[in-house]
């Protein structure tokens, strides 16, 4: 795709040499729920990927803990530079919080999201057992007035709050895992499988052996009729009829 006329790409870094999270809880979290996207959407899902929404200055950009661009392709980026993505602003961006964020800063981060074109923005903190979110209302990101039980609009996943943190959801109602549950589950489902064949297969043996015992039924039966048809011949022979015994 040719460059826009007014731009270098060097002068538009792929990082900000920031950390991208401060303690394992948070990044945890950001790893699951870009996981979780990826997994669920066929568009492109960016986790702590600077975003550079102007094509004429690199003084203005962001760096959503995740965000999801409808109608773009999956791949790798650098950062995404939304002049190469067919000028389509992330409509979807999340923010993990930690202990050390406060309000101003998030505050900050909102109204510049909600200036960009951002139609859904979420924050969750996992430490506090929060969640909040905000929904495109003209320029306006409006507060969603309740985020327990909120499906998004845009990616049809739900919001919860859970006993000790939130949680999120597929649309088929499964929930985002991190990599360890999600190992722990194909195992459970492993160890379902291997039970189920087993049992198909104890049930495919019974159903022999009960084949097997008519096959030795039917064969006893027909030793039976014919040691009856002998004695009954006998019997005619010396001119006894069977039918008056």
């Amino acid at each position: 795709m040719p460059q826009h006329p007014l731009i270098s790409t060097a002068r538009f870094p792929d990082s900000d040499g920031l950390p991208m999270s401060d303690n394992t809880l948070q990044y945890q979290w950001i790893v699951t729920i870009q996981g979780g996207l990826d997994s669920l959407l066929g568009d492109f899902v960016g986790g702590n990927l600077l975003w550079y929404p102007d094509p004429t200055t690199d003084k203005i950009r962001m760096a959503p803990d995740v965000l999801v661009a409808l109608g773009r392709p999956k791949g790798h980026r650098g950062s995404y530079k939304q002049w190469l993505e067919g000028g389509v602003a992330p409509q979807v961006v999340f923010e993990v919080l930690s202990p050390s964020n406060t309000r101003p800063q998030m505050d900050d981060k909102r109204r510049l999201y909600q200036r960009h074109g951002v139609r859904e923005y979420y924050e969750l903190d996992p430490h506090n057992n929060r969640l909040r979110g905000w929904r495109r209302g003209g320029d306006l990101l409006i507060e969603i007035a309740n985020m327990d039980g909120w499906t998004s609009p845009l990616l049809q996943i739900r919001f919860f709050l859970g006993q000790t943190e939130p949680r999120i959801e597929h649309p088929d109602g499964s929930p985002f895992l991190t990599f360890n549950q999600e190992r722990r589950r194909a195992e459970q489902e492993h160890r379902r499988a291997e039970q189920e064949q087993l049992r198909a297969e104890q049930a495919l043996q019974e159903v022999e052996q009960e084949r097997l015992r008519v096959q030795q039924a039917d064969a006893r039966a027909e030793q039976e009729r014919l040691r009856a048809d002998r004695l009954a011949a006998r019997l005619r022979a010396l001119g006894i009829d069977p039918e008056s015994l």
